[in-house]
Parts: structure tokens; sequence; C-alpha cells
């Protein structure tokens, strides 16, 4: 046993290694491809403006210490050794800073949280708490106190979501342009121009195009080029430097190198005819800028990549939290967790991106945008960041306020001088970000009016214990799941189809599938089940949780997990230590972790058909309980369950056992709700707006939720309420 224990670790350890290793090789292709192309449109857009060169360099050798200095200050020691730190089990964003100001300053967003959500392994990090700070437990309590508060921090983080989405645009369009431009310096002034734009356009939409394949495949087929790329550039900017200037003995890195070697050769060539003549190229050997702008091209494609798949991966953490409509989420790859894409937003950057590229058609203006973007996002990320010093790291309260000023100060430098050229291209990502504001805000107001709606015109469960255990109708065989967004309490639709229905199914188990603030959610922890109402009722409540980053699947497996999960906590928490029932109050619902089969290999197993399952069939550890016999009709599953042998479960467990396998065989019916949203008499007019128009608007464009999608068409039925909110 210890040899094998001891393979098997040596065998993850060389699996860990290698996923390491495999995704090290794709952030070059992937991460590292938008650094590289920075030095393409840096100098040009710099120098775009009206500024005198003279003799002595001074205003060349300032912008690249501004350059340099920057670089070293904001994203080496602010974002490598200080940002990276807070992590969110390995996300980062403004979302995962958001996130962990939600679970430890509890101003979660989300309407469904519950109490039970903090017993996730994941939902805190393990921190070594120093002394209680009276600073500290100041600024927590005010925080989760004034909504006001919660309010403008949530608005923060959509804010930094919006720019970086609006990046998502902004990014490709300078990267490709920038790199297509290479082209007017091998043919004639008045001929370039009408190459550059149809070039950087063909480039674009075949960017977009290829992103169904994956983040990973990209990365993979990119990687060497970018490599190469930033070879070359250090290269080209060493010979400048042996050449013309007198600080060559010092060596940086690749990218500090492309910087050096232009600034060397502005320096010494002072006969600018135009701006164009100031760019990267022109540091290049004639014979080699061919070469040179094939591969810039393809490392701006990479570059490109980055934010692209960042822009995906927001939207998806905004939409797992409430905050941005139902979109199609494709997972392409089924070995690396995360990668994914979005149809629907991969076509419309792409249409904004062109729209953008054929509008400005130069990096100047390209460049003022994107600008404004990259640096509202670094602000947002230093304002979140001084909270999650104090709340989440629990350092010294002026430890924060020198990040802010340090920081800020620098960055609100660069963010005023973007705001100058506001009619100069940088109106954009602004116009950009309100819009998709607007959307975010839109979305998550409609959401949480409806489900405060479901709470207040939620079933007593008073009204369903006063029914009995057959609820004052028919009870038929088979398994009825009601997907509610509900956590607790009966939701309304299930009083609306009693009202108007005659019968019902004989289990019912009422489904809620909600996000928590946490990038993953374990397997083993994610099904939440209770009784609803005494045993003979046959209600069960069954909360499936998922973190803003996990993939929601909706399969046979789910059917077969989601039951063995309810049979599960029928063999072990359906009793007291004593043996004895749980007191099921009328207001409190008990609510256990259970495995299922996948997670929990000594607990129930799904056997259908034969009944045969060749890992437990015939050993001592599991026996089977068979559903009673039917009266004769036509063919169906069987199924059974395969239960351990110990512990021992009472009789009326095991009674229960057999009706939910007896409804299992029926099959399971979905009831939907679906939902008409409109603002109430005597609204406002705003409200009005929002709701009907607005929301309604999202609502019957989104995608339906992936239950919805899932269950099939002649097992599924929706029940039509009219929300007044």
């Amino acid at each position: 046993m210890d040899l094998e224990s001891g393979f098997y670790q040596n065998h993850v350890k060389r699996e860990s290694w290698r996923t390491v290793f495999t995704l090290a090789y794709q952030s070059l292709g992937v991460v590292y491809g938008d650094l590289s192309t920075s030095p393409l449109y840096v100098y040009k857009s710099t120098f775009a403006e009206d500024i005198e060169h003279t003799e002595t360099n001074d205003e060349i050798f300032g912008v690249l210490s501004f350059i340099f200095w920057t670089l070293t200050l904001v994203p080496l020691l602010k974002y490598v050794f200080i940002v990276l730190r807070a992590d969110d089990n390995g996300e980062g964003g403004t979302f995962a800073l958001y996130s962990l100001l939600c679970r430890h300053a509890k101003v979660n967003s989300l309407p469904s949280f519950q109490s039970a959500d903090e017993d996730l392994s994941t939902y805190k990090k393990d921190i070594t708490s120093p002394a209680p700070s009276t600073v500290r437990a100041k600024i927590k309590s005010t925080l989760e106190k004034y909504r006001v508060l919660q309010r403008v921090l949530l608005l923060l983080a959509l804010l930094g979501a919006c720019m970086v989405i609006g990046d998502g645009i902004l990014t490709p369009a300078i990267s490709v342009f920038s790199a297509v431009s290479g082209v007017e310096l091998a043919m004639a002034k008045e001929h370039h121009k009408y190459v550059e734009v149809p070039v950087a356009c063909i480039v674009l939409i075949a960017l977009f195009a290829l992103q169904h394949y994956g983040t990973h495949r990209v990365g993979f087929l990119f990687a060497p080029v970018v490599r190469k790329r930033c070879l070359q550039i250090s290269d080209t900017s060493l010979s400048c430097q042996l050449r013309h200037i007198a600080f060559t003995s010092i060596v940086y890195p690749s990218l500090v190198l492309a910087y050096m070697g232009q600034a060397a050769y502005l320096s010494m060539h002072h006969d600018f005819q135009s701006d164009y003549r100031i760019g990267f190229y022109v540091s290049v050997p004639e014979k080699l800028r061919w070469p040179v702008l094939v591969i810039a091209v393809m490392a701006a494609v990479v570059g490109s990549q980055a934010i692209i798949t960042g822009t995906f991966s927001i939207i998806k953490q905004c939409s797992a939290l409430g905050c941005f409509p139902r979109v199609k989420i494709v997972h392409t790859s089924s070995k690396m967790h995360g990668q994914i894409y979005i149809p629907e937003i991969n076509w419309i950057l792409m249409v904004l991106c062109l729209a953008v590229t054929i509008g400005f058609r130069d990096t100047k203006r390209l460049g003022n945008a994107s600008g404004l973007a990259v640096i509202t996002v670094m602000l947002v990320t230093t304002c979140l960041m001084s909270l999650v010093i104090v709340l989440c790291w629990h350092h010294n309260v002026i430890l924060a306020v020198c990040f802010v000023l340090f920081f800020g100060m620098i960055e609100a430098l660069y963010f005023s001088a973007s705001l100058i050229k506001f009619l100069e291209g940088a109106w954009v990502p602004i116009a950009l970000s309100l819009t998709f504001m607007i959307v975010m805000c839109v979305w998550h107001y409609g959401t949480l009016k409806k489900y405060e709606f479901d709470v207040q015109n939620k079933v007593s469960v008073d009204w369903l214990l006063g029914l009995g255990p057959s609820l004052g109708i028919v009870r038929v065989r088979g398994i009825g799941l009601i997907h509610t967004e509900l956590v607790s309490g009966i939701p309304a639709i299930f009083s609306h189809f009693v009202t108007n229905l005659p019968a019902f199914h004989q289990v019912l188990v009422f489904l809620c599938v909600k996000s928590v603030p946490i990038p993953h959610v374990k397997h083993e922890e994610r099904f939440l089940v209770g009784h609803i109402g005494p045993r003979e009722y046959r209600m069960y409540r069954c909360i499936v949780r998922y973190g803003y980053r996990d993939a929601h699947k909706d399969d046979l497996q789910f059917e077969n997990d989601l039951v063995c999960s309810i049979a599960e906590y029928i063999r072990t928490g359906s009793t007291g230590l004593n043996g004895k029932d749980k007191d099921v109050t009328r207001q409190n619902e008990d609510m256990i972790v259970v495995g299922t089969p996948s997670t929990h290999l000594h607990g129930i197993l799904l056997c259908e058909d034969d009944g045969v399952n060749p890992d437990v069939a015939g050993t001592s550890e599991h026996r089977e309980i068979q559903s009673p016999p039917a009266p004769p009709m036509k063919a169906r599953k069987k199924v059974r369950f395969v239960i351990p042998e110990n512990p021992k479960i009472d009789r009326g467990a095991r009674e229960e056992l057999r009706d939910l396998m007896d409804a299992r065989e029926a099959g399971i019916a979905y009831i939907l709700g679906h939902s008409y949203v409109r603002a109430k008499q005597g609204s406002s007019f705003m409200k009005k707006m929002v709701i009907n128009c607005g929301y309604d608007f999202l609502r019957r464009n989104c995608r339906a939720s992936t239950l919805a999608l899932s269950s099939p068409h002649s097992s599924t039925l929706e029940v039509g309420m009219v929300y007044h909110i």
C-alpha cells in the first residue's frame, strides 16, 4: 500500500510539474506577447505632439527615463511584488479583489448568500491574524453597516471590469495597426495609407476567428514567435546602442533594451520628415524590415489574444455574480480549467474593434483611448488593493494609506494626462465603459429586485404543513425537480402550480443552482441537501454551489449526482446522533454537505439497467436496495442503490430510499419558472424605464439558464408568473 501511495504521489507531482511548464509555455505566447508589442507605438504616440528635438536630446532621454521608471514602479513593484500576492485562490483581477473583500468584510452583493457558504474550504485563506485593530474593525463595521458604501464598492469593481472590456477592444486595434504600420517605410507615403487599414482589418478578423480554438492552442502556436520577437528587439536595440550612445554597458531585459535602442536611434537622427518616421521600424535595418514586420504582426496577434482572453474571463465572473446577462460559455479545454470562449462577446468585440480601427486610422488617437482604459483599471486596482491590505491581510492602516498615496499619485498623473486627450480619442473608452456599465447595473438591479420579490412572496412552511403529507393533491410516481433561486422557504411558483393542477410527483426536489464569491468549489462540497417538512412529505431542498470560474454541467451525470446526494443525505443526514428523527422545525431547515459517487466512493452508488457496477458488485462493503415491483408496463430503466453495509440504516430511511428509487425509475420532470417582470404601479419614471424597457429587453435576449437548455423538452414544464416589483 505504501508503494502504491508513493507511486501515486510521484505521478501527481510529475503531472503538476508538467502542467506548470505547459502553462508557463503558453503564457509566453499569450501574456508576454502583449508586452512585446508595446515598443511598436509608445515612442510614436509620445512624440506625436509638438515636441521640438534639441541637440542635447533632453526630451528623448526624459521620455526614456519616464518609461523606465514607470515600468519599474507600476508593473514590477506594484503588480509583481504586491498585487499578485492578493490572488483569490489563484485568480486575479478587479473582481478577484472584490470577492476577497466580500468574504472578509461581508459586503456580498449576492442575495442568495448563506452562512453555510463560509464553511467552504476555499472561502477564506489561512491568515495569521495579528492583534485586533480598532481602526480596522471600524472600517469593517462601516462597510457592513452602510449599503451605500457597499454599492460604491460594487460600482468600483464594475468600473474596472468595464474598462477591461473596453481595453479588449482597443488593445487589439492599436497592437495590430502599429505592427502593420511598418509598411509605411517599404512603399511611397501616398500609397501606404491605402494598405494599412485593410491589412489591419484582415488580421483582426483572422484573430477573432481563431478564438473558438481556445487560448491553449493559440498560446502553443505563437509562443515561439514571441520568443523570437523578444530576442529580435533586444538584438536590434543593442546594435543601435553600440553605434550611437554611451550607456550600453548595462544589460537590461529585452523590453527595456527596446526602448533604450529606439531612444539611441532618435538621439542621433533629428531629421524627421514627419511623425511616422519615429516608429519602431526606423531603427531596424532596411533589409530586415519585412521579416521583422511579419514577426511583429504575429506577436501583435498574440498580445491581442491576452486581453481578449481576459475579457472573456471578466465577463464570466460578472455573469456568475449576477452583474451581466447570461451568455453562452464554451470551455475550449477539457484538461485545463478556466479556458473559455464566449461567441456573442467575441463577435461584438470584433465589430467594435474594426470600427475603432477604421474610424481612427492612426496610433495617436488609438494610444490616447487605450491609455485611459489601462490607467483607469490601475487606479481601481489601487483603491481595492488598499482595502485588501487592511481587511484581508490585516496589515496596519498606515501601510494601506502609503500604498494609495504612492501609487495613486503616479497613476493620477497618467489619468489626468489621458483625460486632457478626451477629444482626441480618450472619449472612446469612456463611451464603451459607460455602455457596459449601464447594462451591468440594469441587469444587477433587475435581478436583485426579482429575488426580493421571490423572498417576499414565498410560501410559508406553515401552509405546507397544513396540507398534510399528500399536500392536498394526488401524488404520482416520479421526481418533480422545481428550479428556484430561493435558498430557503417555498417559492411562489409551487403554490401557483398546485392551485392550477390536481396532481404532483411523489418526490419533490427544490433545486437552487447558485454562485458563491470564490473562484472554485470542490466537487465534494458542491451539494447541500436537506428536508423540507417531515420525512413523510418526501420533499427535499438541494442547493448546488458553483464558483465564479466553475463550469456548470447539467447533464445525465448531474442528474445522477443529484439523486445520489439526496440518497446519501437520507442515509447519513436524516437522523440525529441518537438514531431518532431530527426535529424539523417550521422555520428552519437542517441542511448538510453530502458527497457524490465521483467524490465519495464509500457512499451510495446508483446503478441503472442491469444494476451491475464492476467497481462495487460482489464486494462485502456494499449491498443493494431495489425498488418495489411495479405493475407490467412498457420497458423502463431499472434503478438500484448500492449502499455500504455499515453504518446500519433504520427502517424509515430504507423506505425513503425505496421511494426515491421508484421515483427515479419513473423519471424526472423539470418545472421551470418563466417570469414576466414589470414595475409596479406608482413606480417612478426612471424605474419603469429600467425594469419595463432595459431589464425586460436584456432578459428576453439573453440565454436561458443551463438547466433549461439541458433538460429534455418532453419532460419540461414552464410555469409563467408576472412579477410586479
